[in-house]
């Protein structure tokens, strides 16, 4: 790296660590800007937030192994949630802005009573906050760690030493508000960055541009965006499993059915409801079909490039070989980036790794702090003492993160692990809001039975002699005993009380109309974000028939979302009058 690179990363912490002093001050007022950024954020930087901490360095990196392993078509795996996405947005993003809580978790407490839904907040406050973000952090670290190693050869533990410093300190500095602006400065320069290492990758000698690229025959194998029918286990795994079950039936961070984590956070710091859709929207659009495309073109020009594992190993040789997997490659094109350029893309991983990094961090300091702390250790704690404990939390969080991410191995296995954590779970978050039954029994016996259920089948049955279980095998396993299990709880337990239901309908005021114009808009909205993916990979691709076809159904499917939106947002509702829909929310 010359003086360039250095200058380039040097101005990107010097921003970094500028806007989060800029917000330091307002940060430490009071907790509701400390984790909510004051509900004042307008529909452009709730969305572009979405967008940053969703992309980490993890995203790459996964989606560069999905099409080595087979084709494009692979990531029907997680493109299958733009429907819970869209869902969320028409459905239910309403619904949380209404509920007034500051965090996902505090909702058990507004729709459940009793001792039931004080465990089920508390557990889950440490679960979310704590073991499953550690989880799903060190997931984006392992990412990090693999292209530290590529890309600069550095070890593990100075990837980790400065992931963790920068990402406490900005986090822990400037608070959510200092997220939200930092957010919208990262995701520009991630796209930068990414532009930048698709361009030296498809140009790179051995690719010969972008023509003799797409017409390579290592490429052309990997295009479709279908999975081949040719073999079908793997058409059902990717495609009809996600497509059919999967986006509404599990549970996966940043894709919670429903809506949670950080992407309600997000939607809570919104200033109004409009402008809380108006930013999940532009979230899905940039999310599906702009976001993706450079890292695909960068997998594709890796396959001429490094087209076996063998020979990813024999260029990086100072790798783990445990580490040398499908997504080593996208960090190892990124070697040919030359000076100059190389410190703008440097500085692009480091903005998705923080980015996502803050994210998890700033959601579990929230649960930390107001579900669990203020909650069930201190009731009278004031103000300053929440963020205290905020920051706290954010730097525990970081030492664990540290702790467990030299122990993951392969970004997609830790993919698949957590889908199947999160099986059989999904329905409940959607129904929970409306079917009145739901108590909180059914959403403890739904995590128990899920997660137990997935670690048998991961480290118990194989041992057993039994017939090998693909992954989507297991899914199904799970899916199913959970479903059963909550569904069997909710029917043989008390609902909540008839004050704690009443009282939820009250506030939120979900109705018939709502309900039936949001899958409506849903439907059409997601026709058109797929339209809109596809449409961008036929242009690309030179199909042109094809591309325009995609381009006109995104269009009119467009269009016709704009007066359903109309009718959607006149529901007739209001605080004294709610429309409330009695078949779905009967307590029978």
């Amino acid at each position: 790296m010359t003086a360039l690179d250095y200058l380039a990363i040097g101005v990107f912490f010097a921003m970094l660590f500028g806007i989060a002093a800029l917000c330091s001050r307002r940060a430490g007022r009071d907790a509701k800007d400390f984790f909510l950024s004051g509900r004042s954020m307008p529909w452009w930087l709730v969305g572009v937030s979405m967008c940053a901490a969703s992309t980490s360095t993890n995203s790459a990196n996964m989606f560069t192994e999905f099409i080595r392993n087979s084709t494009l078509g692979e990531n029907w795996k997680w493109w299958a949630f733009l429907l819970t996405g869209m869902l969320t947005v028409f459905v239910y993003s309403k619904l949380w802005v209404r509920s007034g809580a500051k965090s996902d978790i505090e909702f058990y407490e507004l729709r459940y009573s009793g001792k039931a839904a004080a465990f089920l907040r508390g557990f889950r406050s440490l679960y979310l906050g704590i073991v499953f973000n550690v989880i799903t952090t060190g997931l984006v670290m392992l990412a990090a760690i693999k292209i530290g190693q590529a890309l600069f050869g550095v070890d593990q533990w100075t990837v980790i030493a400065v992931t963790s410093v920068a990402s406490v300190v900005y986090s822990a500095l400037g608070g959510f508000r200092g997220a939200i602006y930092t957010d919208f400065f990262l995701f520009i320069v991630i796209m930068v960055g990414a532009v930048v290492g698709m361009y030296y990758a498809v140009n790179h000698p051995a690719v010969g541009g972008f023509s003799a690229m797409m017409a390579h025959p290592a490429v052309q194998a990997h295009l479709s965006f279908f999975p081949s029918l040719d073999t079908p286990d793997v058409f059902v795994a990717v495609f009809v499993i996600p497509v059919a079950i999967q986006w509404w039936n599990v549970w996966y961070p940043g894709s919670e059915p429903g809506g949670g984590g950080y992407i309600v956070q997000r939607m809570l710091s919104a200033k109004s409801e409009g402008h809380c859709v108006g930013g999940s929207i532009l979230y899905q659009v940039v999310n599906y079909a702009i976001r993706p495309w450079p890292w695909y073109l960068t997998a594709f020009a890796s396959l001429i490039v490094f087209p076996d594992l063998a020979s990813l190993q024999r260029a990086f040789p100072h790798v783990n070989p445990v580490l040398v997997k499908g997504d080593l490659a996208y960090p190892a094109m990124l070697t040919f980036v030359p000076n100059g350029w190389l410190g703008v893309v440097a500085a692009s991983m480091m903005g998705a790794l923080f980015s996502t990094v803050a994210a998890h961090l700033s959601m579990g300091s929230n649960y930390m702090a107001n579900d669990f702390w203020k909650r069930f250790v201190r009731p009278a704690a004031g103000e300053r003492e929440l963020i205290v404990v905020g920051r706290l939390t954010t730097v525990l969080l970081m030492v664990l993160t540290a702790v467990i991410s030299p122990f993951l191995i392969s970004a997609g296995a830790v993919f698949n692990l957590i889908l199947q954590i999160g099986a059989g779970t999904g329905l409940i978050y959607l129904l929970r809001w409306f079917w009145m039954r739901i108590n909180a029994w059914s959403e403890i016996t739904a995590m128990a039975v899920s997660f137990l259920v997935a670690v048998f089948l991961q480290l118990v049955y194989p041992h057993l002699g039994g017939p090998p279980l693909a992954a989507w095998h297991r899914l199904l396993i799970v899916m199913a005993v959970t479903t059963a299990a909550w569904v069997g709880v909710t029917l043989a337990t008390p609902p909540t009380d008839a004050a704690k239901r009443a009282s939820f309908q009250a506030t939120i005021r979900a109705n018939c109309h709502d309900i039936a114009w949001g899958l409506l808009a849903m439907t059409v909205a997601s026709a058109c974000i797929y339209a809109m993916m596809f449409a961008s990979g036929y242009w690309i691709y030179g199909r042109v028939a094809l591309a325009a076809t995609m381009t006109a159904v995104a269009a009119v499917s467009g269009l016709a979302l704009f007066p359903i939106m109309r009718r959607l947002n006149d529901s007739g509702a209001s605080p004294d009058r709610p429309q409330v829909c009695k078949p779905l929310m009967s307590s029978h």
